[in-house]
């Protein structure tokens, strides 16, 4: 038991959600002893009329570390929700669910605010004895608080999307991450800009100092919540969107080329526009986006993407802009050592 405090100490020092996994896999997996053979949580993930189901982290027999997946490069060939029925019904009643076959799969509800529902899955050679059950539940309980604890700190109060300073480090993770894995796959990543990659957006609500001006602050704040929920629906799950303070909102897309991105920002344009706001009307948005380079820092891909959303505005407001497209008319200058040329994805 000592031991198992010490790991649970370590556990809730940590900030970075990747490694908050990895420590949870591990101190499940000791916790397991020698009957275990598998751990790991999935999530569902995609559209909501084709969600499926992402394994986000895995640790099983044989290996050294638990494997880590945050991408997802090819969602269809993920599995869909209804082909795991048992991960499906755990979520849908929120109970743990037993399944004795070959093996013991024993799984639990995972919950985390800013990632939704999960499944936490564990493969032992024999069943669980209920008090390894209750173990495990607390553990998980002690992980969900504390995802809560960082959700607090990383959370715009107001919108509860992702804050301003949790920005730097996900983007040097994404693009750290990238470099790794055009490193392994170069031969066949000919041309990444057309391949898949991420892509930054700036968005920003025309016109909102008028409805502050004209409706009232509390009006504005309701808007700016209407917005953050249209954001979430409008992108997918693997997108991260971020609110840069008033009315202006930042997401990282992972987009298989330059049509699919401007499809994410367009879908979010026609989404708003279309939108009836309480005593407001119609709020239209402005956006500007470019793909992020191997060598970016966040304040170089900022400067581009903001670049464009200034353009937007100044043409005409309620449209997207590519940064790239801009530069190769000639209607935004390239900045001095961030070449056009330089793309990576």
């Amino acid at each position: 038991m000592p031991h198992l405090i010490e790991r649970i100490a370590d556990l809730i020092g940590l900030r970075d959600r990747d490694a908050l996994d990895v420590a949870l896999t591990r101190i499940v997996w000791d916790l397991l002893g020698p009957g275990a053979r598998a751990v790991a949580i999935l999530r569902p993930v995609g559209d909501e009329a084709d969600t499926r189901w992402l394994t986000r982290i895995r640790f099983s027999v044989g290996q050294v570390t638990p494997a880590v997946n945050h991408e997802i490069e090819a969602p269809s060939r993920l599995p869909k929700l209804c082909d795991l029925p048992y991960h499906q019904d755990t979520i849908a009643c929120g109970q743990i669910f037993r399944h004795h076959g070959a093996s013991a799969l024993t799984l639990f509800p995972l919950s985390a605010e800013h990632e939704g529902l999960g499944v936490f899955e564990v493969e032992t050679e024999l069943p669980l004895m209920r008090e390894a059950e209750h173990l495990l539940g607390s553990v998980l309980r002690i992980y969900h608080n504390f995802q809560g604890l960082l959700d607090y700190g990383e959370r715009d109060a107001l919108t509860n999307l992702l804050n301003r300073k949790t920005f730097d480090g996900a983007f040097l993770k994404t693009t750290i991450g990238a470099q790794e894995a055009d490193a392994l796959n170069h031969a066949e990543r000919r041309d990444g800009a057309k391949g898949s990659g991420h892509w930054l957006g700036v968005i920003d609500i025309d016109y909102f100092k008028r409805v502050n001006d004209g409706f009232g602050h509390l009006i504005g704040d309701e808007v700016l919540i209407l917005m953050a929920r249209l954001m979430r629906s409008s992108f997918r799950s693997q997108d991260t969107i971020y609110r840069f303070g008033g009315e202006e909102f930042a997401v990282m897309v992972q987009a298989n080329g330059e049509s699919d991105a401007t499809a994410a920002f367009e879908r979010l344009r026609h989404n708003a526009a279309q939108h009836r706001f309480p005593q407001v009307g119609q709020i239209t948005v402005s956006t500007g986006f470019t793909a992020l380079r191997s060598d970016d820092t966040p304040s170089e891909a900022f400067e581009r993407a903001d670049k464009a959303v200034y353009h937007a505005k100044r043409n005409g407001r309620n449209q997207v802009c590519n940064h790239a497209d801009l530069v190769a008319t000639g209607e935004v200058v390239e900045v001095a050592g961030t070449p056009a040329l330089a793309e990576f994805f």
